[in-house]
């Protein structure tokens, strides 16, 4: 669980990157933030929290739902990817949303890597969490903010390089609610890295988040899917030289997780980045990808999209039911939202691939716990959601970026994975 206290620690270490698509030059040095821990979805007791999994869905295809909106907004329907479709916001079943409403301490620990940052000449701080599936950094608004006392909140008024926007900012929620904020410009500081005249909005109404450690969000993605139709804080930040390279890292682990900006941290891995072109203009979506279970290709040729705000994976329900398939005594969990369990003594050896080496998922972050206590059946990390992504879309969460580090690189157009040492 994590603490409002958390603080970025920054570090300086040599750089060097590999890739089997380019060879960049080392750059000089980086930030690292530290990334406090999280919890998994699974109990203490060993089973599996099947509400928090919903919840973590319905956020997750709400996200993207606002995501496409956003892409349409900026881009038109042509820059989809094929087969991709605006869906209904999803909603949570009521007793769960009745709990959401109230408190999201059951479920904070599922989609955040938090850390400290700053907004505007007197430096305010804010607790927020760094996602890689979104583009935008909001953070609640000093003046008229509903429920957001217990909340670090943007006071523009304070700020000499403050400058309000034209416009207006929306997101939605999983309960079905749903908040919006006026636009700024301000200057931007994540561990002594500032982006200037940097885009983001001061929302007005933080119910969802009320018991929530964050106070807000930075997306990491491309501007294509922004809200604010804005280049977010990294690129912004390349741009303008404030990072000596234009790769970000990320680190995902049961301890010591980072985010490293401005390169790779070289001591966290080994061999080379293999890296794979970026095929959409909004996401970090790589092409070709397989899944593979037992050393065999179950499913190939998909697209993937990477994102660090999502806690499990998710895959189209005929493809993950293909896969499963490949699993000796799996069986479907829950049907309307297409989990399957597979036997505990019998944890499959499962990963991805995109041509080049097998990403391997191990059996800690493929297994999410026990249907019930005492049951010989355990949940898997990947479900079958039709996230409105497109035909043979799937998405990659930490269930697998905790096995890989992995890396963003704006300059290159690329993602790619490399062995944790």
């Amino acid at each position: 669980m994590f603490c409002k206290s958390s603080l970025i620690t920054v570090a300086l270490a040599l750089l060097a990157t590999a890739s089997p698509i380019a060879q960049p030059e080392p750059v000089a040095e980086g930030i690292t933030i530290a990334l406090p821990k999280r919890s998994s979805l699974t109990k203490a007791d060993g089973t599996f929290d099947h509400d928090r999994a919903i919840i973590q869905t319905t956020r997750t295809i709400n996200k993207h739902r606002q995501n496409l909106i956003n892409l349409k907004a900026n881009r038109g329907e042509e820059a989809f990817n094929p087969g991709a479709e605006i869906k209904e916001r999803a909603v949570l079943p009521e007793h769960l949303a009745k709990r959401q409403s109230e408190s999201l301490t059951d479920q904070e620990d599922d989609t955040e890597w938090t850390g400290t940052i700053s907004i505007g000449s007197n430096n305010q701080q804010f607790v927020i969490d760094f996602d890689t599936g979104s583009s935008d950094l909001w953070v609640p608004n000093a003046s008229k903010c509903k429920d957001c006392t217990s909340k670090h909140t943007y006071n523009s008024a304070t700020s000499k390089t403050s400058k309000a926007q034209s416009g207006t900012f929306s997101i939605g929620y999983a309960d079905g609610s749903s908040t919006s904020g006026p636009i700024f410009t301000d200057d931007v500081t994540v561990a002594g890295i500032l982006s200037t005249n940097q885009y983001l909005a001061a929302v007005t109404d933080l119910s969802a988040f009320s018991d929530d450690p964050l106070d807000g969000i930075l997306g990491l993605a491309f501007q294509d899917i922004s809200n604010l139709n804005a280049p977010p804080f990294f690129q912004n930040a390349f741009s303008e030289g404030a990072v000596p390279s234009g790769a970000f890292a990320f680190n995902l682990a049961s301890t010591g997780s980072t985010l490293y900006l401005g390169g790779t941290d070289t001591s966290l891995y080994t061999g080379d980045v293999e890296y794979h072109d970026v095929t959409n203009s909004g996401f970090w979506q790589a092409t070709g990808g397989s899944a593979v279970v037992a050393g065999k290709t179950v499913v190939s040729d998909f697209q993937t999209v990477i994102d660090s705000g999502t806690t499990i994976m998710y895959g189209p329900a005929a493809d993950v039911k293909k896969f499963y398939a490949a699993i000796p005594g799996s069986t479907e969990y829950d049907t309307k939202n297409a989990m399957y369990s597979f036997p505990c003594d019998a944890v499959p050896d499962v990963a991805f691939n995109w041509g080049g080496k097998d990403w391997a998922i191990t059996a800690d972050n493929f297994n999410l716990g026990t249907e019930t206590s005492g049951s010989s059946q355990c949940v898997g990390a990947l479900s079958g959601q039709d996230l409105g992504l497109g035909a043979g879309v799937w998405l990659l969460g930490d269930s697998f970026m905790k096995n890989v580090y992995t890396v963003f690189d704006v300059s290159q157009n690329a993602v790619g994975f490399a062995e944790l040492k």
